[in-house]
């Protein structure tokens, strides 16, 4: 295996420094000596991305216009938090009930993922949410406008093959909820409960 080595960090600096966006600016040293004056760096917060879903098998979706790309998506509910000040099971349960108004019976946490490691510094939280039910209404920021969509669990892969849904975090958790799904069933839980 090859010993590989980290960059050497020279100076660090905040060129933005916004509460929306954050940037750093690293002066590095590579391995082989060269010197990167202009490496940026995103400081970002943590998300919890939550896969949702019903006693009645279906998965609850938000679907949402996404200015960066310039499109409007399909996608698993979500939300920024700093784990400094909250808990990821806390954030995962409150963003759940914002953008969709269900809350979940239990709420288990699947992986924490880096995001977009070449660049920006946070991690991604999955969790999946067993027996979702409606208990209020949307509580939206003054940026959300979120139609909140129900797709049954045997029509989801389909749907991701057809690019109807087309974001990394919340493809990587609907394989990893629909694997521990099912191993779950493999070990003779009733499926039909989602009984976490």
């Amino acid at each position: 295996m090859k010993n590989l080595n980290k960059w050497k960090i020279l100076n660090s600096k905040m060129v933005i420094n916004n509460q929306w966006c954050k940037v750093r600016q690293d002066e590095v040293e590579l391995p082989s000596g060269q010197i990167i004056d202009d490496f940026f760096v995103n400081i970002r917060p943590d998300i919890a991305v939550i896969l949702p879903i019903t006693q009645q098998k279906e998965i609850v979706f938000v679907r949402q216009y996404r200015h960066a790309v310039g499109e409007i998506l399909l996608e698993l509910p979500a939300g920024a938090f700093n784990p400094e000040e909250e808990d990821s099971v806390v954030a995962a349960a409150r963003e759940l009930e914002e953008e969709t108004g269900y809350v979940a019976e239990q709420l288990i946490k699947l992986a924490t993922l880096y995001d977009n490691p070449p660049k920006d510094t946070n991690d991604i939280h999955l969790f999946l949410a067993g027996n979702v039910h409606k208990s209020s209404q949307q509580m939206l920021d003054i940026t959300e406008d979120i139609e909140v969509v129900l797709i049954p669990i045997s029509e989801v892969m389909e749907t991701i093959a057809h690019r109807k849904i087309c974001v990394s975090g919340t493809i990587a958790a609907i394989f990893l909820g629909l694997d521990f799904l099912s191993r779950r069933a493999a070990k003779q839980v009733d499926e039909n409960k989602l009984n976490f």
